[in-house]
């Protein structure tokens, strides 16, 4: 398993990433929340620090290294008690940004990649449609070729970074009677005339912004394609793996946290004249979830090890992404019990990832995905990485 691949330079870049979260990010989150806008300069920090290049070529500013320092990065991220920030940047550098490093133009690489990995732009990728949902193949946007622009039109909503952010890497129909072959990729700027953004009131991960995007008229460079006209399903396809797993790092993460943080409670806490800890039917809830923890942990590294051979582990990323999204609810909902009626306030931490982690198992693709998925690999003996090649 990856433990045994963590090197020094592994644990000295955690314990490095962890003291400037410490100094630069914490002291801000509870000021996030509230104002439900994460201030642009903590990018520019983070951008300062290499942290948002990790996974990116030296040639754009990146520092091109293993994914085990990005599974260590989504891994603190995700114990700041905030899962709003911790989508946004994780939305930044696994679920956005990667589109254009692998099959961005270079012009479109030094113009907005560059940006991204300095800290200076901020990005988000734009599937998800009103009507269509998960539905990527009946998606309605779409994108008409007028000489050297695409005229877009339709509508993108739960688009994080959609509001702040400055571009989108945008899934639109150029040909919308080639179904899943007509789909391409555009990097449509947020601040392009005919684009207007509504932002969306949630009943968790109040830091990062959540926005309905509209397109009117759009008009959008030809340049800005990203790879090849009638490849973006391929290519939506193709990084929808890593986005599963940077997910499943934040939820697995997130339930170990959460019961770090309620350890700390009942040890402190007394009730019937003896500490909480001492009682059996609490201690037996706590080894029950450490011990879902540890397994499903040991899963994820797992699918981080294959990660780090780019291997396209489909099956693995979607087990991943189904197993710990539904354990982190349930092990947060433990743990909020634990607090009684503290728990239900504001004053502790607990109540925030109870509604942050809610989510986990609708986002990067709803459960009931995952199990389809799945089922059709495992009945259907459907093979993912023949499709993709083929598209």
């Amino acid at each position: 398993m990856c433990e045994n691949q963590l090197t020094a330079e592994h644990l000295a870049f955690r314990d490095s990433l962890r003291a400037f979260i410490t100094k630069s990010v914490l002291p801000h989150i509870d000021v996030w929340e509230k104002t439900q806008c994460i201030d642009r300069e903590i990018w520019k920090q983070m951008g300062e620090m290499g942290y948002l290049g990790l996974n990116f070529p030296e040639q754009f500013g990146g520092l091109n290294l293993d994914f085990y320092y990005s599974m260590i990065f989504c891994e603190e991220l995700s114990r700041c008690f905030s899962g709003g920030f911790a989508i946004s940047a994780l939305v930044i550098q696994y679920m956005s940004a990667p589109y254009l490093y692998k099959f961005g133009s270079l012009e479109i690489q030094n113009r907005y990649l560059r940006g991204v990995i300095a800290g200076e732009l901020v990005s988000a990728v734009a599937i998800t449609e009103p009507g269509a949902g998960s539905d990527v193949k009946n998606m309605q946007t779409t994108a008409v070729r007028d000489g050297d622009f695409f005229i877009v039109n339709g509508a993108k909503t739960f688009i994080t970074n959609g509001y702040y952010g400055d571009f989108f890497i945008t899934a639109v129909k150029t040909d919308p009677k080639a179904g899943s072959r007509g789909i391409s990729l555009l990097v449509v700027d947020r601040n392009a005339q005919g684009v207007t953004a509504r932002k969306i009131d949630k009943m968790g991960w109040h830091a990062s912004d959540t926005a309905e995007l509209y397109f009117d008229n759009v008009r959008v460079p030809a340049n800005n394609l990203v790879g090849e006209e009638g490849k973006g399903f391929s290519y939506l396809m193709a990084g929808l793996q890593l986005e599963r797993l940077t997910a499943a790092i934040h939820s697995i993460t997130t339930a170990e946290s959460a019961l770090e943080y309620a350890l700390e409670y009942v040890r402190n806490r007394s009730a019937f004249d003896k500490k909480l800890k001492d009682f059996q039917v609490l201690r037996h809830r706590i080894a029950r979830m450490e011990a879902d923890i540890a397994v499903q942990k040991a899963f994820v590294k797992h699918c981080c090890d294959l990660q780090n051979q780019a291997i396209y582990a489909v099956k693995e990323c979607s087990i991943a992404k189904l197993q710990t999204s539904e354990l982190a609810i349930n092990v947060v909902g433990e743990c909020l019990q634990l607090f009684g009626g503290y728990g239900f306030t504001e004053d502790y931490k607990i109540a925030r990832l109870y509604r942050d982690v809610r989510v986990g198992t609708i986002i990067g693709g709803t459960s009931e995905i995952m199990l389809e998925i799945i089922a059709k690999m495992t009945i259907d003996e459907v093979d993912y990485r023949s499709k993709v090649k083929q598209s």
